[in-house]
């Protein structure tokens, strides 16, 4: 009697995890890291309380708990934890509720703050991924033919690289057809997307920052014109865990974060950017707004690599396709180089995606500071064979890539002597190709 008690009760205890476990649509992935504070992401699969407690590793009597979420079909069954009370340096661990009760987790639920670092030590060594076009064949909805996405593995494959975050430089969902005009669209692509298995690990167990480009914003090559935008937007916001969901009454997302002696200016360039086919006088792809929010934070900023994420190609001398050399924004670009001309402001570099190949681009002009462009896409739709093809004078030789891939980048050395390797892998995570940048002096 008393065995068929205790299986009963263990059938009943294991009911009820796997009815918990399984309101999880997709997460927990842990967003932005500073200091004193970090943001979990969940997606539920029906409207559930959703919290969090955590303690310092080794230290299980200090216990926080986080503001508590009921999520709702508004906002898309997505959860932002916020936790915030933490400190510099120090290794946590987090137990995940769901209506009360506490979820098992299939990956390690840890989580390390940044360290307090200036007038101590040396800047910390870090590295990051980075990587654009992350289409996810959902055959319903997708072109006839052979499948645009593949190679999925490459996540896996990241994860097991163990990044200290990863950057999503735009193309992270692609709204089809059915997808861009009504609010369902756009909330089932991203959450179709998310929920793949290949992803979870790479959620689970590394920091994430994002921006979009014009397929996650809405159709193809996309722009301010686009009617449905606000709700583009709004997705955005719901599904990622940036540091902040836009600056300064700015529109659309830029953001901004801090890592190490590192800053990253994560650039909007679909939102006030002028369609390709305009006619004016002088085209932007930015908006004078943030444009002139960036120029302000590049001439305070001490980062020794002063890091640009946007969605086209910067650099590039194409004139094709998405580079910013072409549909007529080549003024604001040599205006933004002029700019950092001007200023003498070293050691900027642009992080792009968009081309569906890869590549590093450098401009180097007799007594101006160096800019770099790296170039990562894609991480598994469709790759650009003819990438080489592209008349980019500015092309470092050797490093156009035209399979699925993605980039890490290392930065190491004391506070005097740091350097940056970048290392580009395949989807079997296999190298193809690394450089290395040495930051010019003040």
């Amino acid at each position: 009697m008393k065995k068929l008690i205790f299986i009963t009760l263990s059938i009943l205890i294991s009911l009820n995890l796997f009815s918990q476990k399984s309101l999880i649509q997709s997460g927990p992935m842990k967003g932005f890291i500073d200091m004193k504070e970090t943001e979990i992401w969940l997606q539920t699969v029906k409207p559930a309380e959703v919290f969090i407690k955590y303690h310092p590793v080794g230290n299980k009597k200090d216990v926080h708990v986080s503001n508590k979420v009921t999520t709702n079909y508004d906002s898309g069954l997505t959860a932002h934890i916020f936790l915030d009370t933490l400190e510099p340096g120090t290794q946590y661990k987090y137990e995940l509720f769901i209506n009360g009760k506490k979820i098992k987790l299939k990956y390690p639920a840890t989580f390390t703050t940044q360290k307090i670092w200036k007038w101590r030590t040396d800047p910390p060594d870090f590295k990051f991924a980075m990587g654009s076009g992350a289409y996810i064949n959902e055959p319903a909805y997708d072109r006839p033919g052979k499948p645009y996405g593949g190679g999925y593995e490459i996540y896996d494959h990241i994860a097991d690289m163990h990044p200290d975050f990863f950057l999503w430089l735009g193309d992270n969902v692609y709204l089809r057809e059915p997808d861009w005009n009504t609010k369902a669209g756009i909330y089932h692509r991203y959450s179709h997307d998310r929920a793949i298995p290949e992803l979870r690990k790479l959620l689970a167990t590394t920091h994430h920052y994002a921006i979009l480009d014009d397929h996650d914003f809405g159709p193809n090559d996309s722009d301010k014109s686009f009617w449905n935008k606000p709700l583009t937007l709004e997705a955005f916001r719901d599904f990622w865990a940036n540091p902040s969901n836009g600056i300064d009454g700015i529109n659309g997302v830029p953001t901004y974060f801090n890592w190490a002696d590192c800053d990253f200016f994560l650039l909007d360039n679909r939102t006030n950017r002028d369609p390709n086919k305009r006619m004016k006088d002088y085209k932007t792809e930015l908006g004078e707004a943030q444009l002139q929010w960036l120029f302000d934070n590049l001439v305070d900023s001490y980062g020794t690599f002063k890091f640009i994420v946007m969605g086209g190609q910067f650099l590039s001398t194409s004139g094709m396709y998405e580079a910013y050399s072409n549909y007529g924004f080549a003024a604001e670009r040599q205006r933004i180089i002029d700019f950092i001309y001007k200023h003498n402001i070293k050691n900027v570099v642009f992080l792009t995606g968009d081309v569906h190949f890869s590549e590093i681009s450098v401009l180097k002009k007799r007594g101006k500071p160096t800019i770099w462009d790296i170039t990562s896409s894609p991480l598994n739709s469709g790759p650009n064979t003819n990438g080489i093809n592209q008349p980019n004078s500015l092309r470092v030789d050797g490093s156009v890539i035209m399979e699925r891939n993605v980039a890490f980048l290392k930065i190491t050395g004391t506070r005097k002597n740091r350097k940056m390797k970048i290392t580009y892998y395949n989807t079997k995570g296999e190298k193809l190709f690394d450089y290395e940048i040495v930051p010019e002096k003040y």
